[in-house]
């Protein structure tokens, strides 16, 4: 018994002259709906010279080898079958013409498998070719999607259905095609291999609405009940769009928020989170969080989520901001000046919302701003009443800062009306007030006795500063005779001003009274008192450093009954 190798799948037409070959042609594979019938093309061939009288075959199933007994399909010498086939099988080619066309009816599944076909000439030329035929039976419509269907193309979608049935044919119809496009039926076509199917065609522009959109084709056989169906669902690819996102979004510092961007596409999108450019978070996703633990200022405004798939991108931003209560004011601007300058203060601050902006002096308010976040104080020719410490204060409705700062205003000194001098028993004390700034220098003159004292020589002179008074004291003790004529000058770098110092009390009237002895007497007292004072300086400048320089006028100088303290005392 002689087996052929397996041939490809055409017609094999092998003569005698070349080599007395034999050859089969079946279709490798075929399928037919359950309960309909299937009619299996075959021819064979064989030497010329061989030549027999009748030609007979067998058809087998599942097996190509007699010796394993297998199921007979069809046999022409004897019409024996297998049970199976028993009533379902006949021979629709005609063997002599070298055709072996087999029909199969009422298919049922356990009649799919391979079918092999034997040739039988008599005697030993019986063959049995290892070309095979494979039977399909199916219960469904085959719906051929394209790979790739891709929102806004066109696409063609097909229903194929097997024709190899020449008794029943079948009719074609789509389900669920509705809004998608009218379907176009291409009749019965035949395959490479010579079998035959049914296609009806359906052509549309889909959208990502028709994402996992179930399309159907039945397939129906006139006169019978016989029903199939079938089901594709679609599956359109399509760009992102984002369609869950947060809308601005408010804090409170110190708070946590949580960013929301969702997308719908096919494939799912990678969604990133960026801010400023940096990327914070990204995942391939339908939706991704942001979350921000205790936000800060810092992380207050604009957050983008991008979507991207390969068929497009979309993006979508968010506010984010941040509340909180004002920093610390800043203060910038002239801090010194000069009495008549224009001055020009600039407090400003951070919040959100923007604060209302204060600046007060000793409680009032000089300066105010609604809803800014600066604040500009104008003083223009300041005075002295401008010297002092203000304040600049920031509040919203999360908190309240404030910053002090000091404004100097520089002038040249100002003697104040209460300097005078008052006398009590046997004591003159002079009291020199001094408005300034910078501080100035003080010096008591007695013309009288062409003395000048200033503030350097403690022990004669006390002195006092208080904000931008300076007090000093001049102190005369053991005066019995007229209190002298004293002149308070006062200077610094803005210039000088002096007064002569108004007693207060009769002593100038008893002064008066004393007479020309008394006159005399005092002139010797004040000689020797002079002559004290003068041995006593001499005294200290041979231990201590000069108190005066050589063009400073002399001090004045009294008698051991006479002398200068530099201890204040209660004065009237």
């Amino acid at each position: 018994m002689i087996f052929l190798t397996t041939l490809p799948l055409f017609w094999i037409m092998i003569s005698a002259s070349r080599g007395g070959h034999w050859g089969a042609w079946m279709p490798s594979s075929i399928s037919a709906f359950e309960g309909t019938c299937v009619s299996i093309p075959c021819r064979f061939d064989f030497p010329d010279e061989l030549r027999p009288a009748v030609v007979h075959g067998v058809w087998y199933f599942n097996s190509p080898y007699p010796k394993n007994y297998p199921p007979v399909v069809f046999k022409s010498r004897t019409q024996v079958v297998h049970e199976s086939f028993q009533g379902r099988s006949r021979l629709l080619g005609d063997l002599g013409l070298r055709n072996c066309t087999l029909l199969l009816s009422s298919l049922s599944p356990e009649l799919g498998g391979k079918y092999y076909f034997r040739g039988d000439l008599g005697g030993y030329n019986q063959y049995t070719f290892s070309e095979h035929s494979v039977l399909d039976i199916i219960n469904t419509p085959n719906i051929v999607v394209p790979p790739e269907v891709v929102a806004g193309s066109e696409v063609e979608v097909s229903c194929m259905v097997p024709d190899n049935c020449p008794e029943l044919r079948p009719e074609l119809s789509w389900l669920g095609h509705e809004g998608l496009g009218e379907p176009a039926v291409l009749g019965r076509l035949r395959e490479d291999e010579g079998t035959w199917v049914q296609v009806s065609l359906l052509h549309f522009v889909p959208t990502r609405e028709a994402n996992g959109h179930r399309l159907g084709c039945q397939a129906s056989f006139p006169n019978t009940t016989l029903l199939f169906e079938g089901y594709a669902s679609l599956d359109v690819k399509y760009p992102p769009v984002i369609v869950e996102m947060n809308a601005s979004v408010e804090a409170i510092e110190g708070s946590h928020v949580s960013l929301l961007c969702g997308a719908d596409s096919n494939p799912l999108p990678l969604l990133t989170w960026m801010r400023d450019g940096s990327v914070l978070r990204e995942a391939v996703a339908e939706s991704l969080f942001l979350d921000l633990e205790e936000v800060t200022p810092a992380e207050d405004g604009v957050y983008a989520c991008l979507a991207e798939n390969a068929y497009g991108q979309d993006n979508r931003t968010v506010g984010l901001s941040v509340m909180y209560a004002p920093r610390k004011p800043t203060v910038n601007g002239t801090m010194v000046a000069v009495e008549g300058e224009t001055v020009s203060i600039l407090c400003s601050t951070q919040s959100n919302p923007d604060p209302i902006l204060t600046i007060f002096k000793e409680k009032q308010i000089l300066a105010t701003v609604i809803y800014e976040s600066e604040l500009q104080l104008e003083l223009p020719a300041v005075t002295p009443e401008d010297d002092g410490e203000y304040w600049c204060v920031a509040e919203n409705q999360y908190g309240q800062r404030a910053t002090t700062f000091n404004l100097s205003v520089e002038f040249a000194p100002v003697i104040l009306l209460e300097s005078h001098c008052a006398a009590a028993r046997d004591t003159v004390q002079c009291l020199c007030v001094v408005k300034s700034n910078p501080e100035p220098s003080v010096a008591f003159e007695l013309p009288s006795r062409n003395v000048t004292v200033n503030e350097t020589e403690r022990e004669f002179v006390y002195s006092e500063r208080s904000g931008l008074l300076l007090t000093s004291i001049l102190t005369l003790r053991g005066q019995a005779q007229a209190p002298p004529r004293v002149i308070c000058t006062a200077r610094n770098l803005y210039g000088s001003k002096s007064l002569e110092l108004p007693f207060q009390g009769a002593h100038r009237l008893m002064w008066a009274k004393i007479g020309p002895v008394g006159a005399v007497v005092a002139f010797a007292i004040l000689i020797a008192i002079v002559c004290y004072i003068t041995q006593t300086r001499r005294k200290k400048n041979v231990t201590e450093s000069p108190s005066f320089s050589a063009g400073d006028n002399p001090p004045v100088l009294f008698s051991s009954d006479f002398r200068i303290s530099g201890a204040p005392e209660k004065y009237e």
